[in-house]
């Protein structure tokens, strides 16, 4: 078989010529080379004729040359088709990573799904617990009312036996009598009740604690003069740099927190001893003895005085301080203002001022130090003084104005949490509120009522 090359290639060209540069083939034994030249390139190129198959299968290098390219071409295509697996393989893990990628922002979608939705069930419940807070007031009257009833129930029927054993034995008596003498009691009691309006402080009972909330330091009352209905409470926190005043419409509410109005003053108070009367809440403005009168109605200043020669800011306060130099109450007879004086040495001045333009109407000059009372309040026109607003204080002092006499007394009371702020009589509910180290309480009193009736007279 005759080739023709053309640009052998070096290795082969190595391999025919360099491998045996000695050797002489002949026509049956090996490749002979009829022709040779050389390009212009410098390129050998020859014409050789190629040998017999069964010689080149006789020859062992020939052979394992052979061997060695078709392990070559195996090993090529081995590669080829790992290579091919590798790039199906590497797009398969590609795809999957992209996949595991999306699952997991899926789940963290539901992670966030589902803590939005236990955060909007939770609040959802918070609510309706917020919404069945204001009801369990609510539901204690009506326990309360219930056994009202039955007590109610008992009397009737225990008033039934009792009308029906005097019906029996009273048979001479008509009906028409009966009624007439039942009128007579009753109006000789309600004039027995009107006689009731004031009497001499004898007992202090409790507290009743309503609610715990503020600062140690605030106010809360009621309107004495308010309508039987009208049962609103107004709430003071803290003693200083404040103007806010919230209220409520019924101790229920105020007890749940469920406000109705806030009111911002037009000034800061001072202290305390702040008190609503008929509608107004009178103050003592901040770093100054004026009196201020505000309406919660229109929400104006109606008044506003200066209480003259009156300490301020801590020149006469009581014994714990906090801005309390003027003291503003009311009682069955009116309003009221309790301060000192230099010109008074110090010691407490009373003086009765009018509701509407702040005018004193008549002061009292006492001769117990400002600074040595602990809290005071006013029924019935006797001013009464504790000796201390800490554990263990008393009612220790009082002071008539109708007589202009004092007397040392000595009328203990429960400071349950050990230190108070504001003590303050309210003459409709014939109790005193008080500021108890943060808790919000009520004393119930007993006065002491000397009746005339007509008999005497």
């Amino acid at each position: 078989m005759i080739l023709l090359f053309g640009a052998l290639n070096p290795l082969l060209f190595l391999i025919v010529f360099g491998l045996y540069p000695s050797m002489t083939i002949g026509p049956k034994e090996g490749w002979q080379v009829y022709s040779s030249a050389q390009d212009a390139d410098g390129r050998c190129i020859c014409t050789v004729v190629a040998p017999e198959q069964n010689l080149c299968s006789r020859d062992a290098k020939s052979r394992q040359l052979r061997q060695l390219l078709e392990k070559v071409q195996n090993m090529s295509q081995s590669i080829e088709v790992l290579n091919l697996r590798t790039q199906r393989d590497f797009q398969y893990v590609m795809k999957m990573e992209n996949q595991m990628k999306g699952l997991r922002t899926k789940f963290l979608q539901i992670e966030e799904d589902r803590k939005t939705t236990m955060a909007r069930n939770f609040q959802e419940l918070k609510d309706r617990m917020d919404e069945l807070q204001p009801l369990i007031p609510v539901l204690e009257q009506y326990k309360t009312d219930a056994k009202l009833i039955s007590q109610f129930k008992e009397e009737i029927r225990n008033l039934s036996a009792v009308l029906t054993g005097i019906q029996e034995e009273l048979g001479a008596y008509d009906y028409e009598q009966l009624y007439q003498r039942v009128l007579s009691l009753d109006s000789r009691l309600r004039n027995c009740m009107s006689k009731l309006t004031c009497g001499k402080l004898m007992k202090i009972t409790g507290p009743v604690t309503i609610k715990t909330s503020g600062t140690r330091f605030g106010a809360w009352m009621t309107d004495p003069l308010a309508s039987p209905r009208n049962n609103r409470v107004w709430y003071m926190d803290t003693y200083t740099n404040s103007k806010v005043v919230r209220e409520y419409k019924s101790i229920a509410d105020f007890i749940s927190g469920l406000e109705s109005r806030t009111y911002y003053l037009p000034f800061k108070w001072a202290g305390t001893n702040h008190v609503v009367y008929n509608g107004s809440l009178y103050y003592n403005k901040e770093q100054s003895n004026i009196i201020v009168k505000y309406s919660f109605e229109s929400g104006r200043v109606l008044a506003q005085r200066a209480l003259e020669y009156a300490g301020f800011h801590n020149v006469y306060p009581y014994t714990w301080g906090g801005f309390s130099d003027i003291d503003l109450m009311a009682d069955e007879l009116g309003l009221w203002a309790v301060y000192a004086t230099n010109q008074n040495a110090g010691n407490i001045v009373i003086s009765q001022l009018e509701p509407q333009t702040l005018e004193v109407l008549q002061t009292w000059n006492t001769e117990y130090s400002k600074r040595n009372a602990g809290e005071s309040f006013m029924i019935c026109g006797t001013l009464y003084i504790t000796n201390s607003h800490l554990t263990g204080a008393k009612v220790y002092y009082s002071y008539n104005t109708k007589t202009s006499t004092y007397e040392y007394i000595d009328i203990p009371f429960h400071n349950q949490y050990f230190h108070i702020s504001m003590l303050d009589y309210n003459a409709r509910e014939r109790a005193l509120y008080a500021w108890n180290n943060g808790h919000q309480v009520i004393f119930n009193v007993t006065l002491f009522h000397v009746i005339k009736t007509e008999d005497d007279s």
